[in-house]
Order: structure tokens, then C-alpha cells, then sequence
């Protein structure tokens, strides 16, 4: 089989790749960690499955999705809530939960090949994207900051931005970093994606605090936030994009 693979973590698209050679089930035709230019190349490609992300800048798993036509099959490989995996499990379209295992991977192929030799239906996506409607997600209004049994709650909207450091996430405010009990990639999948974004591997910032945006080296950009610190963040190649689309330039 010929498979396409789209996940906004290039590391954890190297890694599929890998395990996806390992198998000696899949050869991979392409893979973009940009949804927008994937849907172009899976047109072109056209392969016979695709692993998708479903949280992603940008354009998330559902919406990308909806723009291929021709549809190959669907493995999404995601930490989305449960109540979207049990409805891709009743409509035979499988899924993966991060970090992906050798296991869940054999199993969703041994699916795929059922499907594909015609022991199994195959999956009606674009009526399970019409169907679904999620319920408006609850972001939060502030985080916990623990420091030895004292937690402190820290409203969002005093955060500049979250970065990692010393094994640690930090939330930056204009007086002090409190470390929360959160990793980058769960702040992403947790805060509300209209306020926070993620610029780098390590480090998410708040869109009311951005102040300047300037090029940089290799296709990157650095920007600036309005605070007291004029702190100089690095935007990393991959996330320019999303960016700028977040700023609306």
C-alpha cells in the first residue's frame, strides 16, 4: 500500500515513517507537517492511505479532509476526545493514539487490508464529517501553578507565553515564570487556539502580547512581544505559516 502521512510534528512523522518501513506493509508516497500543502500533494499522489493528525494549524484534521476528493482511506492519529474515537471506530475508520505503538499500527494495517480486499466496508467519510458536530470546547480562563503543596492560579490572559526549559514548562508573566504541571504539546491541545499558538517545539505564545514579527535565518522569523522585557521569541520554519495566518498578514 501507498501511504501518505500529515502531522504537524515533523519528529513524530519521521517516526511513522519508520515504523511504517519496519512493517514492510506500507511504502510512504509523501508527508507534509503543512495540512494546506498536503492537500496538494495528496491530489497528485494520490495514495491508497493516509495518516492525518486531527489537531493542527491552520487547517485541523476534519477541514483538510473535507477538501480531498478522491478520499483514500483515513487512519487518524490523534489524542482527540473519546467520544470522536468511538464514533470513527463505528464507522470503521481507524485511529491512533500518540505515541503511536508497533501493536496499534498492525492492527489498524490488518483493518486497512480487510477493508481493501473487501471483508469489511469501507468507511463513508464524508458522511461522518457531516454528521459530526463537536460541542464548542471549554477552554479555560486560568492554569495551576504548583510549587510544593502551594498551588497558585494564574489567569491566561496575564500570560505572555509558555515556554520549556530545565525539563520544565514555564508560564511568563510581567512579575514572574510559574511552572505548571503541563507539557508544550498538552497546552496546545488544552488552550484555546484563538488566543495561543505554538511557535516553536518549545514554546506557545499569546496573541495579545505579540508586537513585532521580523525575518530571520533559514525561514524563520523572530518575534517580539509588547511586554516589559520586549522578550525575543523564535518562530520556527515549519510554523510561519500558521503564524501569519493567526495575525491575519
Amino acid at each position: 500500500m501507498r501511504a501518505f502521512l500529515v502531522d504537524d510534528e515533523p519528529l513524530a512523522v519521521k517516526r511513522l515513517a519508520r515504523m511504517l518501513a519496519a512493517s514492510g506493509r506500507v511504502k510512504v508516497a509523501g508527508s507534509s507537517s503543512d495540512p494546506v500543502e498536503a492537500i496538494v500533494a495528496i491530489q497528485e499522489s494520490k495514495p491508497d492511505l493516509l495518516f492525518l493528525d486531527i489537531q493542527m494549524p491552520g487547517l485541523n484534521g476534519f477541514e483538510m479532509l473535507a477538501r480531498i476528493d478522491p478520499q483514500p482511506l483515513v487512519i487518524f492519529t490523534t489524542a482527540f476526545d473519546q467520544y470522536a474515537l468511538d464514533a470513527f471506530a463505528v464507522n470503521s475508520v481507524d485511529y491512533l493514539l500518540k505515541p503511536i505503538e508497533t501493536a496499534q499500527l498492525e492492527r489498524a494495517l490488518n483493518k486497512i487490508e480487510r477493508i481493501r480486499g473487501g471483508a469489511d466496508p469501507a468507511p463513508d467519510l464524508r458522511d461522518l464529517l457531516s454528521r459530526m458536530t463537536p460541542a464548542a470546547p471549554d477552554y479555560p480562563g486560568r492554569i495551576a501553578s504548583r510549587t510544593g503543596e502551594r498551588v497558585e492560579f494564574v489567569e491566561l490572559a496575564r500570560i505572555t507565553h509558555f515556554f520549556a526549559a530545565d525539563k520544565l514548562t514555564w508560564a511568563a508573566t510581567a512579575g514572574k515564570n510559574f511552572p505548571v504541571d503541563h507539557t508544550i504539546q498538552q497546552l496546545e491541545e488544552k488552550l484555546d487556539p484563538k488566543k495561543f499558538v505554538r511557535v516553536h517545539r518549545s514554546t506557545i505564545v499569546n496573541l495579545d502580547y505579540v508586537h513585532e514579527l521580523h525575518p530571520w535565518f533559514a525561514g524563520r522569523m523572530l518575534l517580539r512581544l509588547k511586554d516589559e522585557k520586549r522578550t525575543e521569541v523564535g518562530v520556527s520554519r515549519e510554523r510561519v505559516r500558521a503564524l501569519k495566518e493567526r495575525l491575519g498578514i
